[in-house]
């Protein structure tokens, strides 16, 4: 990985006029053992406390179900009006007697799709998402390899599912950072179905149960996602709120209870919306940097965010914002406009901050035997032949 210095001149010049730190940094911490505060629109992440370390998803998993059921959807294979068939394992294993959260289908019926998906969100089901599972793939072990698949596609790098239900396996884990990658893309990729993770409440067999996510309730403006739960993982939550104008998903897991779970959730996403200020530094197409390119028809290619970027940054912090540039060298012709090739690192206090993907903002095609030959030179100058 190459590294160019950004330059804190250049930051500080682009906005100077529109934001000063003042003299102290706000610290921010939280009792959950893991934990991450991602922005949306970029993915950055805000608040990390071992986001990328291995841990057990429980119920949060039904996310990556709920992901893989959204995009069967919305490539039509399957129909909202589906009926799926509740099988013994479904009713057994996933059921009332299994005493874990339940829709209370009853053996050998049928329910719709979309009264699956209901259950899966707002009582977390076991049935329910074991159903949808069988129904889409015939197994949950074959509908694990498409939420695998699924996952690798969206660029989850530390999970592994083994069922639909997050019930406790040893194979099946996650982070928090995945956890937060999973409900930024089902916000982002399935609008016509995020809506369900706030409704309040879902009937099914005469039996009414309330949302799980008891920070719908409390003014945050909390609209989803995820609660999950077992004895030996404790209490975790995916959350988010658009509640500023600046949507924010945070993932915590490893809590004591419900009423810390609820607690700690709140305090990380009212810091998030209310420790940070946006500041519009470039516009949509402008070059943030260059990166070399080796053999190419030019010697290099502009670097520019998908859309403006924006810097999230602490109020009160110190010493901030300086960046850095990094990407993969020697980058190789033919390159495509559109490809990400870097990444911007925006410092706070020594600490990374934002995380910003960039993207070559031009083509390059492959270059003559005189650029190649000259590139060769260059490239083996510095060590990277």
């Amino acid at each position: 990985m190459r590294l160019r210095n950004f330059g804190l001149k250049l930051l500080v010049a682009l906005f100077a006029v529109c934001w000063t730190a003042s003299a102290h940094a706000q610290d921010f911490d939280t009792k959950a053992p893991f934990a991450v505060l991602m922005d949306y629109e970029s993915g950055t992440i805000l608040f990390n406390k071992a986001g990328d370390e291995q841990l057990e998803p429980a119920s949060m998993a039904k996310l990556m179900t709920l992901a893989v059921v959204f995009d069967q959807l919305q490539s039509k294979k399957l129909q909202p009006t589906d009926e799926f068939f509740i099988s013994e394992h479904a009713w057994r294993d996933g059921g009332a007697s299994s005493g874990g959260s339940t829709m209370f289908a009853e053996l050998n019926s049928k329910i719709p799709v979309m009264d699956l998906v209901r259950s899966v969100i707002i009582q977390s089901g076991n049935d329910a998402a074991i159903a949808l599972a069988e129904g889409i793939a015939g197994s949950e072990l074959s509908f694990a390899q498409m939420m695998n698949q699924l996952g690798k596609e969206i660029g989850l790098s530390g999970s592994n599912f083994v069922n639909s239900t997050g019930l406790p396996d040893p194979a099946q884990f996650s982070t928090a950072r995945d956890l937060a990658t999973i409900a930024r893309f089902i916000i982002a990729q399935f609008p016509e179905y995020y809506p369900i993770f706030s409704e309040k409440e879902f009937t099914w067999n005469k039996i009414r149960q309330m949302n799980r996510n008891s920070l719908l309730e409390i003014g945050i403006g909390v609209d989803g996602l995820k609660t999950g739960h077992t004895e030996a993982a404790g209490y975790g939550e995916v959350v988010s709120t658009a509640a500023t104008g600046r949507r924010l998903i945070a993932v915590l897991h490893g809590l004591k209870s419900m009423t810390e779970r609820t607690e700690e959730a709140r305090k990380l996403v009212t810091w998030g919306t209310r420790g940070f200020e946006l500041i519009p530094v470039f516009p949509e197409g402008s070059a943030i940097s260059h990166a070399d390119v080796y053999g190419g028809s030019a010697g290099q290619v502009s670097l520019v965010g998908k859309g403006s970027i924006d810097l999230f940054l602490p109020k009160g912090a110190q010493n901030c914002p300086q960046a850095t540039v990094t990407y993969k060298a020697p980058i190789r012709p033919p390159v495509q406009k559109g490809d990400q090739l870097a990444q911007l690192n925006v410092m706070c206090n020594g600490a990374v901050v934002q995380v910003t993907p960039l993207y070559a903002g031009e083509d390059v095609a492959d270059g003559d035997i005189v650029r190649k030959a000259t590139d060769a030179l260059k490239e083996l100058a510095l060590g990277w032949l």
